[in-house]
């Protein structure tokens, strides 16, 4: 913390603040709200109401406006701040609005029906957290078999990805073939083919092997990524190859080579990808909608459509929802970070 601290705190100057302090903390202000602020605004807005929502202008913090319970009236009516003909403001329940013109009580005495203009009247709000948008939005589709699937689907895929990519790049860096930097171009160039290209002739394979409406259809195509082949072959070529002529001297099998060599010397690699595989898989959301069309076998995203009407959209549900579906994202990210600069920076490197 202390290190941290001094970081924040180092100035260019001796004693007093340069110029450039001031430019560079403007510089990382100014990232970190482009980063982070969709993000904070998103967690707020999942606590407000639908009304809220569309309220112009928007506003961050998410209000609610308070109700009071009044003797007569089965349902809690809202509070209004009402600026009154004498010039008096009163805070008045409203019972109902008929036009432009709002019937008022006031909750001490109920008896009176008070009317007034709808523009003398300013409602009564509070900053409210209420976990309503939630426990609605987990209520109102099976969110459990949603939330079963998308992780069956993230973590075998990300297995599978990660050992058909590191066997792959495994015989891509340390085998000397004929035809294996031809294999790679091609295998690279895929990453230019749009997935729209891809789109049919994939699905016509999964019907044909009857893997429609069932999760192996979304789980072994997006198995081998050239993306995942390309980082974890330009992290195993620094690799030496002295270590595997010394471990086949020794009678290792290539088998036990990739397993007790390669893969622990690969592992902040490994880890990125892992990060970027888990990330695809969980907020994957247009090839499952292709291939899954019964509702038992939906994942998370494809469940959140179900919010979207052609008519009405509940965006407060949506964005509950979404929040949600961040938290294993954001816990996996957390766990695997420490991974991220070491794998990057050293991939490609010889």
């Amino acid at each position: 913390m202390d290190t941290l601290f001094s970081f924040l705190t180092a100035r260019r100057g001796k004693k007093r603040p340069h110029v450039t302090d001031f430019l560079s903390y403007a510089f990382l202000f100014a990232g970190v709200l482009v980063m982070f602020g969709p993000i904070l605004w998103l967690i707020l807005s999942s606590f407000k109401t639908p009304g809220e929502i569309v309220k112009f202008p928007p506003r961050l913090l998410p209000y609610k406006q308070e109700t009071v319970s009044v003797p007569g009236y089965e349902e809690p009516l809202p509070l209004y701040n009402v600026n009154m003909e004498d010039g008096t403001t009163l805070t008045l329940a409203q019972v109902r609005r008929v036009g432009l013109v709002a019937q008022m009580v006031n909750p001490a005495n109920p008896a009176e029906i008070i009317k007034v203009n709808i523009d003398q009247r300013q409602p009564v709000e509070s900053v409210s957290f209420g976990l309503e948008n939630y426990i609605e939005g987990v209520q109102s589709f099976n969110f459990g078999l949603y939330l079963w699937n998308s992780a069956l689907v993230t973590a075998v895929a990300t297995l599978l990805t990660l050992l058909v990519n590191s066997m792959a790049a495994f015989a891509l860096s340390k085998y000397k073939f004929p035809g294996s930097q031809l294999i790679f171009v091609v295998m690279i160039s895929t990453l230019m083919v749009p997935l729209s290209v891809v789109l049919v002739p994939v699905f016509l394979v999964i019907t044909n092997v009857g893997w429609n409406n069932n999760l192996l259809g979304i789980i072994i195509p997006a198995a081998a990524t050239p993306t995942g082949v390309f980082m974890l072959r330009q992290y195993m070529l620094t690799i030496p190859d002295e270590l595997i002529d010394a471990a086949r001297i020794d009678g290792a099998s290539e088998w036990r080579i990739y397993a007790q060599i390669i893969m622990p010397l690969a592992k902040p690699a490994i880890a990125v990808l892992a990060i970027f595989s888990v990330m695809w898989r969980w907020n994957d959301f247009l090839w499952p909608l292709i291939v899954l069309s019964r509702s038992e076998y939906f994942t998370l995203q494809v469940g959140l459509a179900s919010f979207q009407g052609e008519l009405n959209v509940q965006w407060n549900l949506i964005l509950a929802m979404t929040v949600l579906t961040l938290l294993p994202i954001s816990l996996v990210f957390g766990f695997l970070q420490r991974y991220i600069t070491t794998g990057i920076a050293t991939t490609g490197l010889k």
